[in-house]
């Protein structure tokens, strides 16, 4: 661990009560506190940003440990953080702005609007440069269902698959970068690329959301970043969500960690293998002209949160209707197994949880979350009319403390 000692805001103490008619038990609660403070102290994360509301309301919103552990700045309600994949629900629901205005419709092919992706291909064989040795016509064409799902074939270029050195020879990235790369072009070549197999044949994570903030571009007539601008963050009041941030708002971002080779934190220097960020500096230094739907936004707890309580409202916040309850319903109904033979788990947004203590948690039926590569996470859950948002910052960090954080909220709950 990086030396200093770590710093915890605003623990609960025994018998205390929490803000905003909250149902939770204090005590329980402060077993939250407790175990976030107890993965700083053994070095797994840096800090953390903790948001919980019930009803609307905010129950709990607490700060610990360092924004930056060799300046000493403690992390606040304020700060920063690279949200990675936490991008694709925003992603997701400005498409489903653009079908509600009736630009097309969700099982249209993508190539009716962008007509470089007409008549995909799929891979057969590849050489061990990269170079694409063989292909077949693909089945069919990529819906933008089939994005939404990630189930067009699109893979990611950081994720070891047939495609990996084919994606990578091309130039293509991952969607995070500091680099002077546009949308467009890099669209470009996607389109020029196999898929990995048929559409709608199976779940596969990869640049399906990038395409997707690449059509928000083509069907609003508007840059992706202004389009998300005008149609969520400036409606929702997220004031501190960017692709890039602001010079005024800079020294907010929390510095991202990575972890050395005796398991320590260390401040990244973007060269880990498991960083996929070309600059850690990003979203400060740069070009700043990708606007990745895939990864690509920085947001505080508090405007991520305001953004997941306009879908727990059914579409709409403090008065400012976003979508239709009809599409938030659509956006976090499960469609896609992540296996062959398993039940639906992926909605057009969302993991979304099947049954009763699935997967060794707590969660409702039909609560929905996912999460971001560099340690953040959320969860929404109607039944109990709850929200959970953590962000903290780094890859590859231990993330237990991410999975239980869902469990420590559930059973502190009255």
């Amino acid at each position: 661990m990086l030396a200093g000692a770590l710093l915890t805001v605003g623990c609960l103490q025994p018998g205390q009560e929490t803000t905003g008619g909250s149902p939770f038990i204090a005590d329980r609660l402060q077993r939250l506190d407790t175990a976030i403070q107890r993965s700083i102290d053994e070095g797994e994360i840096p800090g953390a940003v903790v948001l919980i509301t019930h009803d609307g309301e905010t129950a709990y919103h607490r700060a610990f440990g360092y924004r930056d552990i060799e300046q000493q700045s403690p992390m606040t309600k304020e700060t920063i953080f690279r949200i990675a994949s936490m991008t694709k629900a925003i992603t997701s629901v400005g498409v489903m702005i653009l079908y509600e205005r009736g630009h097309f419709l969700l099982t249209d092919p993508i190539s009716n609007y962008l007509p470089e992706f007409k008549n995909p291909k799929v891979l057969v064989k590849a050489g061990d440069d990269g170079q694409v040795l063989e292909t077949r016509d693909a089945t069919r064409e990529i819906t933008i269902i089939d994005l939404l799902t990630h189930t067009s074939g699109i893979s990611y270029p950081f994720i070891e698959r047939a495609v990996q050195s084919v994606y990578k020879t091309a130039g293509l990235i991952d969607g995070v970068t500091a680099r002077t790369v546009r949308l467009h072009d890099q669209m470009q070549i996607l389109a020029q690329q196999p898929l990995l197999h048929d559409p709608g044949e199976k779940f596969t994570y990869g640049l399906s959301t990038d395409l997707l903030g690449y059509f928000c571009e083509v069907a609003s007539g508007k840059p992706f970043d202004r389009f998300l601008d005008d149609e969520i963050f400036t409606p929702l009041e997220m004031n501190d969500t960017y692709f890039y941030l602001p010079e005024e708002k800079a020294s907010r971002l929390a510095t991202l960690y990575a972890v050395d080779e005796d398991g320590n934190l260390k401040v990244s220097q973007g060269d880990e293998s498991d960083i996929y960020l070309d600059n850690p500096l990003y979203p400060v230094e740069g070009a700043k002209t990708y606007f990745s739907g895939g990864g690509g936004l920085s947001s505080t707890a508090r405007d991520y949160a305001r953004f997941l309580q306009m879908l727990l409202n059914e579409g709409d916040l403090d008065g400012k209707r976003i979508l239709s309850r009809k599409s938030v319903e659509f956006l976090i109904s499960p469609r896609v197994s992540f296996t062959e033979t398993g039940p639906p788990k992926m909605s057009a947004a969302f993991y979304v949880n099947g049954t009763p203590g699935e997967e060794g948690g707590l969660a409702s039926v039909g609560a929905y979350s996912w999460g971001g590569a560099f340690t953040t996470t959320y969860f929404i859950d109607p039944r109990e009319d709850l929200i959970g948002v953590f962000m903290s910052q780094g890859r590859p960090l231990d993330s237990s403390i991410q999975n239980k954080f869902k469990v420590l909220v559930y059973q502190a709950l009255r």
